[in-house]
């Protein structure tokens, strides 16, 4: 995200025939509103961040469970600190596709993309 500070999100309800797309900037929350976060987050999963180096070869699966012990050993009794390298991104949008499906294909989209007044520019789009 450092080289390229975009994303874009899909929210899909199949049930519904309905989806929503958010595109935008990335940018980094402050310490203040990751350690908020990680405070709302069960202890386990508190723990976890502190016993999983996340997407790194490990030996194996008795690695990661003695590795959880000797966390919940050196956290107990006390709450879990947020690790340093544990933080948050948010999506800052900068359009927003909602799109509704239809009989034969003929499905309804709408686009709005934020204009440099701060307004929202909404144009239909064909299916």
């Amino acid at each position: 995200m450092a080289q390229r500070p975009y994303a874009s999100l899909v929210f899909w309800w199949g049930a519904l025939e309905r989806q929503a797309r958010v595109w935008g900037r990335v940018e980094p929350v402050d310490d203040a509103e990751a350690d908020a976060y990680f405070a709302t987050r069960p202890r386990g999963h508190q723990l976890a961040a502190w016993v999983s180096p996340q997407s790194a070869t490990i030996p194996d699966r008795a690695w990661l469970e003695a590795r959880a012990a000797e966390v919940e050993r050196e956290f107990e009794g006390r709450d879990v600190a947020r690790p340093p390298y544990w933080t948050g991104y948010r999506v800052v949008p900068e359009r927003f596709e909602f799109w509704q499906g239809r009989r034969n294909r003929l499905h309804d989209r709408l686009l709005y993309t934020l204009q440099p007044d701060g307004r929202w520019k909404r144009e239909r789009l064909a299916p």
